[in-house]
């Protein structure tokens, strides 16, 4: 019973979670790292969930995370890192660069709510902040957004 129901939540939600993925990283192939890793993790769990694909979502989000991080150490040491520019070509050039630029927590929350169409009580939990908090995420990610469109 474990492995079929683990094997329908990887078949109904695999893609889903690559897209969340790749919008938080920019990187397709990052986000199919994350979203494997992600499943191998929760696999181990599943018997002791209540909610799995929500704690798959959760997971998705914190290894993006946890890959910008990664990746701000890389920079700051003078690592270069390749840009993708099949990606932005893909999701829209200018939207992306501009979605491209904000920080980590201001793309996801807005990733979330428009993307995904998420409240702003689920992007608080995904997020592990107060709503409060995943609201004006939003309104900021928003207004840099807006501003950086119209330079």
């Amino acid at each position: 019973m474990r492995e079929v129901a683990f094997a329908e939540v990887y078949e109904r939600d695999y893609v889903t979670l690559v897209r969340l993925a790749h919008l938080l990283t920019g990187s397709n192939e990052v986000g199919e790292d994350i979203v494997q890793e992600s499943f191998a993790r929760v696999l181990d769990r599943w018997d002791q969930l209540d909610n799995p694909a929500a704690y798959l979502r959760t997971t998705v989000v914190n290894r993006a995370r946890s890959w910008h991080r990664r990746r701000a150490v890389e920079e700051r040491f003078g690592r270069r890192i390749a840009a993708d520019d099949e990606i932005a070509a893909a999701t829209g050039g200018e939207l992306w660069d501009a979605l491209a630029t904000l920080p980590f927590r201001q793309r996801a929350a807005l990733v979330l709510r428009f993307y995904e169409d998420r409240t702003t009580d689920e992007i608080a939990t995904l997020l592990g902040c107060r709503p409060g908090t995943a609201r004006s995420l939003i309104s900021r990610g928003t207004a840099a957004l807006r501003e950086v469109i119209e330079r």
